[in-house]
């Protein structure tokens, strides 16, 4: 029995038998054996008359943007496969992300205070061979999902929202009017369907055909007591050469009951990629090292682990009208991040604002949904530094240390710049000027690093790269026109407002633009 196996299985609820099956998933796309699911078809037939404005499939984050929808009084299903209600593991977000609940009307101060389960500061980003780098108030609040998701449900079914839970998706028909769907027990017409099932959607998988994943980021990890005491966070840390053909990176904070540790790696859907349980068994091995403390002092509480697949044509766009992918299901999240919470709470904003008024202007069509999942530059120039961190399975590894060193490099002329460069990284937001100087800074600090690594990426990388970087510089000058476009747009039809108001989202949040929004409020 592996170290993996003896301590999965004494954990509460046998996370051993959780960690199988989703290495099962792990080995169907290192195969590609995956059966693409049939799950939405078209009909010429008009529905007529339609029950809701919006169904919504997906409980855990599509109750998020139901809530929202539900309270600018839209008729809206939500179809979750289980009970709707969050894990005892914490999500990781930063305090001026969280307050979007708020400015949304869904949260009050006293409820958003209750939904936060620990604060730390500051957090460390430490790379073997070089210095360490302390930041404060980045990502370290720890919300409580078991009481934000309850609190929403309630506000969801207060505002009128129909909760339909231990429901399954079946399959979905798309007619001129409206759409269908289908589950065991229900037909569900409306407007609109909103998918929201995650990572692996049936509709999403379907949309993106027998295409492996470009990138897949690889978690695991524990929640465990009998940690010495300690308020501080790792927010991205390595301390190992390459290994295994990838670079191990870590992660850790604190957490209500015990202390959060994660090892996680940037890797293709190569068949010779190795297991989730080997991975498991690699945390195990290093964690010792990582937190300066034997397994026995532990006391493990919860198993973490996942395979979150991206792909460079993201945001999905939606083949078909009356549907739209969102959060992790549309992919509109950096290859760096790979969704979840965090993603989905920044575009919240943006997406119950865009849904309201195409469902005001009836612009349900093809072509108008995919305008609320845009082409983002600054999410696109990320794959570079993804690819960065990453080696290819068969590739020989001639330097195991020419991660650590290029890394060492680039943050340290981040953390020279100030925090006007360093913080929108650190929280996955990239802007041309920020992205500009740390560019120019490595290269004049660290020319030969620089050097070494381009043989790596390749040319036709670097060109696809320059194009996304070009964009992002063009995006943060029509961001500026924000204000005068803006005022036009009410001369416009409602049809005609609705596709310029995108056009100045997907300048704005292309642009990183957003995060400069939010910090300033």
């Amino acid at each position: 029995m592996t170290a993996t196996q003896q301590i999965l299985t004494q954990i509460p609820g046998n996370p051993w038998n959780g960690l199988q099956n989703v290495d099962r998933i792990w080995q169907g796309m290192r195969d590609n054996s995956q059966p693409v699911p049939l799950t939405v078809r078209r009909h010429s037939q008009l529905l007529g008359e339609v029950e809701w404005d919006v169904v919504i499939c997906g409980g855990t984050l599509g109750i998020l943007l139901g809530a929202a929808l539900a309270r600018q009084k839209w008729r809206v299903v939500l179809v979750e496969r289980g009970i709707l209600k969050g894990r005892t593991q914490e999500w990781n977000i930063s305090r001026h992300e969280l307050r979007t609940f708020v400015e949304l009307g869904l949260l009050t101060e006293d409820e958003l205070e209750r939904s936060i389960a620990s604060e730390y500061n500051p957090g460390r980003v430490s790379f073997r061979g070089g210095s360490d780098i302390w930041v404060d108030d980045i990502l370290n609040i720890g919300v409580d999902p078991v009481y934000l998701l309850e609190t929403l449900k309630q506000k969801f079914l207060q505002a009128g929202g129909t909760l339909l839970e231990n429901t399954n998706f079946k399959d979905a028909v798309v007619h001129p009017d409206g759409v269908c769907t289908n589950t065991d027990e229900h037909h569900l017409s409306a407007r609109l369907l909103v998918d929201a099932m995650g990572h692996f959607s049936p509709i999403s998988r379907q949309a993106r055909g027998q295409r492996k994943p470009d990138a897949v980021c690889m978690v695991v990890g524990t929640c465990a007591d009998g940690y010495a005491a300690n308020e501080t966070g790792d927010l991205l840390v390595s301390f190992t050469p390459i290994l295994n053909q990838c670079q191990y990176f870590w992660e850790a904070f604190p957490a209500r009951d015990g202390r959060t540790t994660y090892l996680f790696t940037y890797l293709d859907a190569h068949p010779d990629r190795f297991s989730l349980p080997f991975f498991f068994d690699e945390y195990l091995r290093l964690l010792p090292k990582y937190q300066s403390i034997e397994l026995e002092a532990l006391t493990f509480k919860r198993a973490l682990f996942g395979v979150f697949p991206s792909y460079r044509d993201s945001p999905l766009k939606s083949p078909w009208p009356r549907v739209l992918p969102v959060g992790d299901s549309s992919g509109n999240q950096s290859p760096l991040s790979f969704g979840g919470f965090g993603a989905m709470v920044r575009h919240l904003a943006r997406l119950s604002d865009g849904v309201n008024e195409a469902l005001q202007a009836d612009c349900l069509d093809r072509s108008a949904l995919q305008l609320l999942q845009p082409y983002q530059p600054n999410l696109s120039v990320t794959w570079l530094f993804q690819q960065a961190m990453s080696l290819d399975a068969d590739a020989p590894v001639r330097d195991s240390e020419a991660i650590n060193r290029l890394l060492v490099a680039v943050f340290s002329a981040m953390e020279r710049a100030g925090d006007e460069v360093l913080r929108p990284f650190l929280q996955d937001v990239v802007r041309f000027g920020s992205l500009s100087q740390a560019l120019f800074r490595t290269s004049i600090s660290a020319p030969l690093t620089v050097t070494k690594i381009v043989p790596q990426l390749g040319v036709s990388p670097l060109v696809d790269w320059t194009g996304h970087y070009v964009q992002l510089g063009a995006y943060s000058l029509l961001s500026k026109l924000e204000p005068s476009l803006g005022a036009l747009s009410q001369l416009a039809s409602p049809q005609q407002q609705y596709t310029l108001k995108r056009w100045l989202q997907a300048w704005q949040y292309g642009s990183g633009g957003d995060f400069t929004a939010k910090r300033e409020d």
